[in-house]
């Protein structure tokens, strides 16, 4: 590899850019929302191990990158090798002249299906916002459970949940799909409470329903309902999930761009496997984790269904497809995408958009939430 570099583009992306001294670049992901500056210092270490040595060893350098340094893990380096974990594979697809799916055992399916996210805090938005997706040719969505949530919420904050999936039910009728992302906002006690009454609705799956501090509690939250479980963006590694798929959850959800890019998912895949756990990587982020999450998915048996961000509300100053030269690959028919064929992750980066962006560059935060006795709440 002759050259690392790093761009941090708007909204809130960070992409990677890895050069070989033959001339074939490769593009990666390492965003971490809220924290990639933290993560592109960190690229730029890693990449110390990676200049000068060869490209196709990616195993090999997974090994050094993850492991290398007494101190690991963690979002932050786990982000970081996610990005140049997608280049390699990128490069490899490239100087082999075929698509990732293929150097991972070949496609186990010719189409992926997707979802798209859908806000409203009442059901009157939530009902235009899965209409117009619904238009859009979309077969599932997902939706936020609630905003600020009580630790001991009131009977009308647990009313409105259900009210609003009642209305996302009635708008998507029998053969469409509703997720429901609790987003850690929950305890397990208000879990507990709410889940069994969102039965009737036939949620596809309820998301990370407590915060992955608390993930040996997910067990309590399995056994309380019916509803499929997921779980896992913010879940870095095998060893973390782990514990999750053990305590019976439905659906594993690790984020390309955070669990150790396409190396480390493939093994989560596989893992999951074991325990009869489907994959739905998590992805609410830009054009390169996307294909890399798809590349991933053609060649995995136990693949559910793929997150994508396209007209997603805080996609402020750009757009997933602005960065692709042709934005055919990602077209979605009929609520699904069709196999990528081109060489590497599958799609053309318009470099220049990308540099022109990463002069801006963007300065995007978490938002911090608070009860109105004063106090922190989950967001």
């Amino acid at each position: 590899m002759a050259r690392v570099e790093t761009f941090l583009v708007a909204p809130r992306w960070l992409f990677v850019r890895v050069e070989t001294d033959s001339g074939i670049v490769g593009w990666g992901e390492a965003t971490c929302e809220g924290r990639s500056e933290t993560v592109r210092t960190a690229v730029h270490q890693l990449s110390e191990a990676l200049v000068g040595r060869d490209a196709l060893r990616i195993e090999d350098h997974w090994q050094v990158l993850t492991k290398g340094s007494f101190y690991r893990g963690g979002p932050i380096l786990a982000s970081a090798v996610s990005g140049l974990d997608q280049a390699l594979w990128d490069i490899a697809g490239k100087h082999y002249g075929a698509p990732v799916h293929q150097l991972l055992g070949g496609p186990v399916r010719d189409r992926i299906r997707v979802y798209g996210w859908v806000g409203g805090d009442d059901p009157a938005e939530i009902r235009d916002q899965i209409s117009a997706r619904v238009e859009a040719g979309l077969t599932a969505v997902k939706m936020n459970a609630s905003g600020r949530m009580g630790a001991l919420a009131s009977v009308a904050a647990l009313d409105a949940v259900v009210r609003r999936v009642a209305v996302a039910r009635e708008v998507l009728g029998d053969d469409r799909d509703v997720a429901v992302d609790f987003h850690g906002r929950f305890t397990v006690a208000n879990v507990r409470r709410v889940a069994p009454l969102l039965e009737p609705y036939r949620p596809f799956f309820l998301e990370e329903p407590v915060v992955p501090e608390n993930s040996h509690l997910i067990g309590d939250v399995v056994r309380c309902t019916t509803t499929p479980v997921s779980t896992g963006e913010r879940l870095y590694s095998r060893q973390e999930f782990l514990p999750v798929l053990q305590a019976g959850i439905a659906v594993a959800q690790p984020d390309l761009a955070h669990a150790g890019g396409i190396t480390e998912v493939r093994k989560i895949a596989t893992l999951a496997e074991v325990y009869d756990v489907q994959l739905a990587p998590h992805c609410p982020l830009g054009p390169i984790a996307l294909a890399a999450c798809l590349q991933v998915g053609f060649a995995t048996p136990n693949f559910l269904i793929q997150e994508q961000s396209i007209g997603i509300h805080y996609n402020q100053g750009a757009e997933v497809l602005d960065y692709c030269l042709d934005r055919t690959p990602l077209t979605f028919v009929d609520g699904y995408v069709r196999r990528l064929t081109a060489p590497g992750l599958g799609i053309e980066i318009d470099e220049h958009a990308v540099r022109t962006a990463d002069k801006r560059g963007h300065a995007w935060r978490s938002p911090t939430w608070r009860h109105p006795d004063g106090s922190y709440a989950e967001w």
